[in-house]
């Protein structure tokens, strides 16, 4: 067989329809040069790579002749840079390389193609092909054509009310837009994509002469100012904001000048781009800007591809057959010498693989160098009229953070079903009298944003009380704070949702985004869904967010094709939205400390309480018992594994030594068994606080229940052997580190709001920490013993109905088949 963890990475990347698209469309976008390849790889060929080509490209391109060295803080350059010399540069002598990537080169006329992707529901292939333009433009070293093309990409498709994306999501011919759609400058030249998803192969050309009409529409008629204009102001706040919740600001800015660097242009240009859209602004006030970028770049461009991709309910079959064969033949011609070699290798492999680097070698960072205290921003309360209200000081740019935080009621099951799509559609829909376009349009004027979120979270001492809230929020620069506020009320008290087509997109769009990415979030989905009986927040994110959830989804986007039940449908969201804008609630700000009167006044003037007094108190039951060994069909070429076990609240004492359990399992023994030798892309373990639950899980695995077998190997691990002091110590490291990690200055304000609201104040946060530094190898081997029993055990995975159908122990749970 055929073993490797990159191997099985882009087995269950290529399982996921957009990632095959993607890669097939940038194949023909670049026929000729690098972007031409899959850069991860193509696993019909990754078996042929030998280690000789291996070292010999490491050793040519891995080189510090071939470096680009970036840093960012406080430590001067000419410190580093003695530091790289010494270090680094000193010990290698210098090559002529040129691995300068050329231009492509360009079609004389346009390309069409149809590829077709493994789908083995065989029933179900109508309205499931996906159906794309792509353009190649420019060389994204220079800087304001690049920002040009990028202004032109968000005045077509930024939001509902821009052309291209308002065709494209009220076509008959597909199900949404593609999850494709938009600008791109990750290669040399920089390339534009749109199009459709769930679609069908015969509608490609109606598909294309939509495309082409819009733009030829854009290109005669031009397009309102004031779009121009809002697609500027969002340019302008994406570069004003200061991020870093997701990744750390300082490498998202080295990031960003990494991209010119590497082909030769200015990487300061990507890290002041002021002067440049005061240029684009200028630009933009003739009227034929925006027309003649869309001759230019688009209409008058022939390098342009319409890639078909749809599905094939024998593909997978076939690709499975064709690697068994492959593998017969490779058996066949093997000799008794080769077979002894191939074993002497994999032993030789097994016993590297089981020996310990000598972590001494590198810096070290120790318990001593943790500090004493977590930094958490805190707040003050100071109501809006009668409106409770918290407010930061951080700084933020010149940005504003407003939230709406309602207490959620008792819910009924149906209401409960019901409120995730209410959110979802909250900020989507028209609000104050204006239909959806005008509402996006003006969203897209004033503001960063607006969304809608439901919290839901168990209690710190008893995993069955529980709190939940609906948050309403959005950002601004702050010269629109009142702007913002304005919208927000609007979008609360005055959402419609009687615009039925676009209820209909709506969900449509819900449903596809959600079945594309499942074989991303795979792993997650087996979580949920192993955890699901083990506590009340636990069931209710299989409920929302898992494949229960998605089961929901795809039964609500079946029935409203019935204008009836559409109407229906729209009426329980009206009245869901009446009932929860009366309920109690509290106002979120972050800005600058000089701005907050001014937001201040302009929340007054249109922010008040809730009607609905003290309402009965929102409530979750126990969830429903589960079989503990669930199996789920997915369109999936590997497997996703979980394994789950009831535990404890987050402020029993076994609480931090059940969360330091699972990074030292994972690093001691899970990463070794899972991905080094089983060859899953990862795997890992780790406590649960809001489910109360210590999960085992696999991502992208080959293997199945030697993957399950090896959730318990690591307990057995865990107790048989002698363990360095280290390997503790690096598990406490790491945890520390997250819960220490730097967020944005707005982000790390509005979590430790959340988190106080939800009981983890910063006295609780900071007693938690501390009980993290104090765990021991002792209390990990107890806490393993009284929780991780087998009988307490709770697994689910996802993979195909081949696999599936070889597992006796499985409850394949019906209907769900993704």
């Amino acid at each position: 067989m055929f073993k490797g963890v990159v191997f099985n990475e882009m087995k269950g990347a290529l399982s996921s329809p957009v990632q095959r698209l993607g890669y097939a469309l940038q194949s023909r976008l670049f026929p000729t040069i690098t972007y031409h390849h899959n850069s991860g790889g193509d696993p019909a060929v990754i078996p042929n790579l030998t280690y000789e080509q291996l070292k010999g490209f490491h050793a040519r391109h891995y080189h510090p002749s071939n470096a680009i060295f970036l840093t960012y803080g406080d430590i001067a350059a000419a410190d580093h840079q003695q530091r790289f010399e010494t270090q680094v540069l000193s010990q290698f002598e210098a090559l002529p390389l040129d691995l300068a990537i050329p231009a492509e080169r360009r079609y004389a006329a346009p390309i069409t193609d149809l590829v077709y992707y493994p789908l083995d529901d065989a029933e179900h292939l109508h309205d499931q092909t996906h159906i794309v333009l792509g353009w190649l433009l420019g060389p994204i070293t220079d800087p304001l054509a690049t920002l040009r093309a990028r202004l032109l990409s968000d005045v077509l498709l930024d939001n509902s009310s821009c052309p291209l994306r308002h065709a494209l999501e009220t076509s008959e011919l597909g199900a949404a837009p593609s999850p494709m759609c938009g600008f791109d400058t990750s290669s040399r030249e920089a390339t534009f994509v749109c199009g459709l998803e769930g679609s069908n192969p015969e509608h490609a050309e109606a598909v294309e002469q939509l495309i082409l009409n819009v733009l030829r529409e854009v290109a005669a008629d031009g397009v309102a100012q004031d779009a121009v204009d809002a697609a500027l102001h969002q340019l302008e706040l994406s570069e004003r904001e200061i991020t870093g919740d997701g990744f750390p600001y300082g490498l998202r800015l080295i990031m960003e000048a990494l991209t010119p660097a590497i082909h030769g242009g200015d990487p300061l240009s990507a890290l002041d781009s002021d002067p440049l859209l005061e240029q684009l602004r200028a630009e933009s006030r003739n009227p034929d800007f925006i027309p003649q970028l869309a001759r230019q770049l688009l209409l008058d461009n022939p390098h342009r591809v319409r890639l078909t991709m749809a599905p094939d309910p024998e593909l997978s079959a076939k690709q499975a057959a064709a690697e068994r064969e492959r593998l017969a033949a490779i058996a066949a011609k093997l000799s008794e010498a080769d077979r002894i070699r191939i074993v002497e290798q994999a032993q030789a492999l097994a016993e590297r693989q089981q020996r310990q680097d000598d972590a001494e070698l590198l810096p070290k960072v120790g318990l001593a160098d943790v500090p004493l205290d977590l930094k958490i921003p805190e707040g003050v309360s100071r109501p809006v009229g009668t409106v409770p209200a918290a407010w930061y000081a951080q700084g933020t740019n010149g940005m504003v953070y407003l939230q709406a935080v309602l207490e959620l009621p008792a819910l009924e099951p149906d209401e409960l079903d019901l409120l995730p799509l209410l959110c979802a559609c909250l900020s989507e829909v028209g609000s104050a009298g204006r239909d959806y376009r005008q509402t996006q349009a003006r969203q897209a004027a004033v503001t960063g944003g607006i969304s809608a979120r439901a919290n839901v979270r168990s209690g710190v001492d008893d995993l069955q009380q529980v709190k939940g809230v609906l948050a309403l929020g959005g950002k601004a620069l702050a010269r629109n704070q009142a702007a913002l506020a304005d919208l927000l009320w609007e979008t609360l008290t005055s959402a419609r949702f009687d615009e039925m087509p676009r209820l209909r997109e709506l969900i449509a769009q819900m449903r596809a985004q959600r079945e594309e990415s499942i074989t991303d979030h795979g792993h997650a989905l087996a979580l949920a869904a192993a955890c699901s009986s083990l506590s009340p927040v636990a069931a209710l994110n299989h409920r929302w967010d898992g494949l229960l959830g998605l089961q929901n989804l795809k039964a609500l986007d079946d029935a409203v094709d019935d204008g009836e039940a559409l109407a229906a449908f729209a009426a329980r969201m009206e009245q869901l939205r009446d009932r929860l804008q009366e309920m109690p609630r509290q106002l979120l700000i972050v800005s600058e400390a000089e701005r907050q009167d001014d937001i201040a006044a302009a929340l007054a003037a249109c922010w008040r309480e809730g009607l609905a007094g003290t309402p009965q108190p929102f409530i979750l039951t126990a969830p429903e018992p589960q079989t503990k060994w669930q199996g789920f069909r997915v369109n999936t070429q590997v497997n996703f594994c979980a394994k789950a076990y009831p535990t404890v609240a987050p402020n029993h004492p076994d609480a931090a030594d059940l969360h330091v359990l699972g990074d030292f399992l994972r690093n001691g023994y899970l990463h070794r068994a899972i991905r080094e030798q089983g060859g899953a892309y990862g795997g890992g373990a780790g406590y649960h606080p809001d489910s109360g639950a210590f999960r085992f899980y696999s991502y992208r695995d080959p293997r199945l229940t030697e993957t399950l077998a090896d959730f318990d190997q690591a307990l057995d691990w865990l107790h048989r052997y002698d363990h360095p002091a280290r390997t503790l110590e690096e598990a406490i490291l790491g945890i520390i580190a997250a819960i220490d990690k730097p967020g944005s200055p707005a982000g790390e304000a509005i979590g430790a709001f959340f988190g106080a609201l939800f009981g983890r104040t910063p006295q609780q946060r900071r007693a938690y920490r501390q009980r993290i530094l104090e765990v021991t190898l002792d209390d990990l081997q107890r806490v393993a013993t009284t929780y991780l029993q087998p009988d307490r055990a709770h697994c689910a995975v996802l993979s195909d109905a081949r696999t599936l159908a070889e597992q006796q122990q499985f409850t394949i749970v019906t209907p769900l088949s993704f």
